[in-house]
């Protein structure tokens, strides 16, 4: 057997602001020459302070780049695949049918911003962004995906079909990394959905002291924990 068929490969998906890329890497960490492929994802903006992106776009966007390397390099070489990608941009999505329940919301995206102050003056002892800093490590503020996801409870157009879909069990919620996982395994109601603990870290859900969702936290914005994914070991 050749060397070539015997080598092992680690595949990359680097899923960005603006862009979708995906690569292969060998057993020494080194790019594979010409095992690389970059597809650009339009953001839509709307308004001052907002910006969406189409979940399906992101998805298609990461597939295209895997097929076009998939038709320069064996694929079946390929090991493991890890993800980065933009980490506070938050995906609310119907499990029974795989659509998004709304446009991606932004990390940069600050139209919660109003919730934020709401929240700080109304739910905290302090009156101050830093009340819930001892648990989640982070300010109150629309940076976070908690306040996008509480936005879009609240305040979208959609509001009454997110609300439904949380009600009835059908709603999933993650930022990039898990909607990409769940869709790569299937993108059916039994599917895998997960995170890490670093993306976990950026929602403002997640407890800082056992590293897991915290329910309080979630009860706080109004999110069933049967809405978030399973937290699992980076590797």
């Amino acid at each position: 057997m050749s060397r070539e068929r015997e080598r092992k490969l680690i595949g990359v998906i680097d899923q960005t602001t603006n862009r979708s890329r995906f690569l292969l890497f060998d057993e020494e960490c080194k790019p594979v020459p010409g095992c690389q492929a970059e597809r650009e994802v339009e953001p839509k903006v709307d308004k001052e302070g907002w910006f969406e992106q189409d979940p399906r776009e992101i998805l298609q966007s990461v597939e295209k780049c895997m097929e076009e390397v998939g038709r320069k390099c064996d694929l079946k070489q390929i090991k493991g695949i890890g993800i980065t990608n933009q980490r506070e941009t938050t995906i609310l999505w119907d499990k029974t049918t795989g659509k998004p329940l709304y446009n991606a919301i932004g990390w940069c995206d600050v139209r919660a911003a109003g919730i934020a102050e709401e929240l700080i003056a109304k739910k905290t002892q302090s009156k101050s962004k830093d009340d819930l800093r001892s648990l989640c490590g982070l300010p109150i503020h629309p940076y976070f995906s908690a306040l996008k996801v509480k936005w879009l409870m609240e305040n979208s157009e959609k509001r009454e079909e997110v609300r439904a879909a949380i009600h009835d069990g059908r709603c999933l919620f993650g930022t990039v990394d898990s909607w990409i996982i769940w869709n790569l395994n299937g993108g059916k109601p039994d599917s895998v959905h997960v995170t890490d603990v670093t993306n976990a870290s950026r929602t403002m859900l997640m407890n800082i002291h056992t590293l897991q969702w915290d329910p309080d936290l979630c009860k706080w914005v109004g999110l069933g924990m049967e809405c978030r994914p399973l937290q699992v070991e980076m590797v």
